[in-house]
């Protein structure tokens, strides 16, 4: 197909410059001095116009049949040649608008790709979340285990410190009714007494020390207690701060959800434009054929012109021969 711009004007400068060189306007001679533009069709039949138009005003005045003729063939290829012109010019429009389409279409291809890479990562961050978040639980419910346990052994220590204590007040107890035994006795069983009170007071001393010994395993336990509660508040923490982690990987998810939805609404836009370039392909297709069925019409009329100037002929050529009869 020739290109837009190349017509029988342009082709006759051309042969006319290969002929002032002295060269043979060749068609490939004439497509080269266009710059390699045109087809060698369109050339050829501008090339043989031109030739038909020279050769009608060399051989001088001709009838009116010729003329007509010659006119009627310049004007249908000087239409036939702007209309391939403006249909080359659609096409190139058309291409140019497709290649745009195809890599906008693309770009948006990649885009949601790349979106489709960032939810599946936030996914896997979402799931490592979760999992840690549930380690966490396990933990936190251990440690509130062995909490209860503590307290459990903390309770029967106390018992136990109870125990001691009411063993110590009953051995006061005892002491006291000893000495008072001791004091009636004091000058018949002085010995004895001073070996009793003796081997109270070892069980006096054994009790508080075994006392004692009891408190501090108190202290101890409550120290352990206390630490375990410290140990709690922090899995406590660690797990509001997972909690948060999974509210804000739930809400970019939720963004990524919305920029995957509108580059898939951006794309459904490029094929529903692309689908406008194609009703417009075949509006220009329609308009080539409507201008071919034109060009047709005036062959057709071509045709019905010659017919009446044959008719013409052959009625002045009666005239004649009537106007010779007389």
């Amino acid at each position: 197909m020739a290109r837009g711009g190349i017509n029988q004007d342009s082709v006759q400068q051309a042969r006319d410059a290969i002929l002032a060189r002295g060269e043979h306007p060749s068609i490939d001679a004439v497509r080269i001095e266009l710059g390699n533009t045109g087809s060698k069709t369109t050339i050829h039949r501008y090339l043989r116009a031109l030739e038909a138009t020279e050769g009608s005003l060399s051989a001088g005045a001709g009838s009116i049949s010729d003329e007509l003729t010659a006119l009627v063939g310049q004007l249908a290829q000087r239409l036939l040649g702007e209309a391939q012109a403006r249909i080359d010019e659609l096409q190139a429009q058309h291409q140019g608008e497709r290649d745009e389409w195809a890599r906008q279409a693309g770009d948006y291809q990649a885009a949601l790709e790349q979106a489709r890479q960032q939810l599946q990562v936030t996914t896997q961050a979402l799931a490592s979340e979760t999992e840690a978040r549930e380690t966490a639980q396990a933990s936190l419910q251990a440690e509130q285990t062995r909490n209860a346990g503590l307290g459990q052994a903390n309770a029967g220590l106390q018992m136990r410190v109870d125990d001691k204590q009411a063993q110590v007040a009953s051995l006061e107890e005892k002491h006291r009714h000893a000495r008072d035994a001791l004091e009636h006795y004091r000058t018949a069983a002085k010995e004895q007494r001073e070996q009793e009170l003796r081997r109270h007071e070892l069980q006096v001393q054994q009790a508080q020390a075994h006392a004692l010994q009891l408190q501090q395993s108190l202290v101890v336990c409550q120290g352990e207690l206390s630490r375990v509660e410290r140990e709690r508040e922090r899995l406590l923490a660690r797990c509001e701060q997972s909690e948060q982690a999974l509210v804000g990987a739930q809400h970019a998810a939720a963004e990524q959800a919305h920029a995957l939805a509108g580059l898939q609404a951006r794309t459904a836009q490029a094929e529903g434009a692309r689908g406008v370039l194609l009703e417009q392909l075949a509006e220009f297709k329609a308009e080539r054929v409507a201008l071919e069925q034109l060009l047709q019409g005036s062959h057709q009329a071509l045709a019905q012109a010659r017919e009446a100037l044959a008719v013409a002929n052959a009625n002045n050529a009666r005239l004649a021969a009537l106007e010779a009869a007389r």
